[in-house]
């Protein structure tokens, strides 16, 4: 019997999954599917690799808990395929403190820790749990294996990972993180495939999204990254702040008279692209409209990007390459185009029939730059199979 891996990948409002054939060498997809939670009525979308529907279903929300929603996923892969033993569950977890450096089972104690890392990314940790405690309610002798978006990023070395604060709170664990790992680990891959001779040279990661953030790495290795120690910092995200003065925090809680809670809220949930235009969070809505608010929400995000990237430069001694992934990163060719025109005086030229084309490699010269599509399931599913194979799990 053929065994496999179900991969689940948390966001704010639905579960991103991929089950994953890891017979072989290399895991093989399966089907992907999408659990949305949040409609009026929580729906499961099952596809194939391909691309074809091979399975939907809705609930009434008052019929929708977690276990319904996952006995669901579950019931329909051992029906379908039932000849893939399920070995384990893979789960993307964006924080892991500066305990993990790779994927860990999931254990009451190590689940524990994690659940306490939760004041360092409220908007994902608790999201990336839920799915942990109910599938162990469901199947408790399955089981689960925790991968951290922050494991990546545990190469970087003082000053990159060091705040200008008392050194008693570095001991405590307040140092930066960054997040965006298991994307960056993906891509790093796909890049030394693509263009070996650029795989030990110096390159940024560009990953745009809802959430967005840079990696500057030298060797395949992450030296620097734009956020820190949880994942509000650096870019402008779709409704999170990026880089802010500390400042501005301590007049909203001293003058404005706002609680902390509040102010979680506002940093979080009402800022970046959605608090600039007053519009929307999506970038695609914000680049059709003819609001002067929304360009100057795309002016700002481009301007940050831009600025960043010369940051993680600066890290790096220079620049040979620029790749950009992520949602907005693979398919907004009008942001790729304003970052590569602000990065004009540090060598970087996009080729603008092959940014419009989305081509792989849309820019050459003094700086390469590439569009490589992330796949973060897959990363899971490889870590997943590896930490089976080890002698002490076999």
């Amino acid at each position: 019997m053929a065994a496999s891996v179900l991969v689940l990948n948390s966001g704010s409002s639905s579960i991103k999954f991929g089950l994953f054939d890891i017979s072989a060498a290399e895991p093989a997809l399966l089907c992907t599917g999408l659990l949305d939670e949040h409609e009026a009525k929580p729906r499961l979308v099952v596809k194939s690799p391909a691309g074809e529907h091979l399975f939907e279903t809705q609930r009434e929300a008052a019929d929708a808990d977690s276990v319904h929603l996952f006995t669901e996923v579950l019931g329909f892969i051992e029906n379908r395929f039932g000849d893939h033993r399920q070995r384990v569950i893979g789960h993307r977890i964006v924080h892991g403190g500066p305990d993990y450096s790779g994927p860990v089972e999931l254990t009451d104690d190590v689940t524990a820790k994690l659940e306490a890392l939760a004041p360092l990314a409220p908007l994902h940790q608790p999201r990336c749990l839920v799915p942990v405690r109910t599938i162990r309610t469901i199947k408790p002798d399955l089981m689960q294996i925790a991968c951290f978006d922050t494991a990546f990023h545990h190469s970087m070395a003082p000053p990159a990972n060091r705040f200008a604060i008392p050194r008693r709170f570095e001991a405590r664990g307040i140092r930066r993180y960054g997040f965006h790992g298991l994307s960056f680990e993906y891509v790093a891959g796909r890049l030394a495939g693509i263009a070996p001779e650029l795989a030990a040279k110096r390159t940024v990661i560009a990953h745009l999204g809802n959430g967005a953030s840079l990696c500057a790495l030298r060797d395949g290795r992450s030296i620097d990254t734009t956020m820190g120690l949880t994942p509000l910092d650096g870019l402008v995200m779709g409704t999170r702040c990026g880089m802010i003065d500390p400042g501005v925090l301590l007049y909203l809680q001293q003058h404005e008279k706002m609680p902390v809670e509040d102010v979680q809220h506002l940093l979080y949930h009402q800022s970046g692209l959605l608090g600039v235009s007053g519009l929307s969070a999506d970038m695609r809505t914000l680049l059709a409209s003819h609001e002067t608010a929304a360009r100057d929400a795309v002016d700002l995000f481009t301007f940050r990007a831009a600025q960043q990237v010369a940051m993680m430069a600066n890290s790096l001694g220079g620049l040979d390459c620029l790749v950009f992934t992520g949602g907005i990163g693979e398919h907004a060719k009008k942001i790729r185009g304003a970052i590569g025109e602000r990065l004009a005086w540090l060598g970087l030229r996009i080729d603008a029939a092959a940014n419009d084309e989305g081509r792989e490699r849309i820019g050459g010269g003094a700086v390469e730059t590439f569009v490589i599509p992330t796949n973060e399931e897959i990363t899971i599913a490889r870590h997943c199979a590896a930490l089976l194979r080890a002698p002490h799990i076999a």
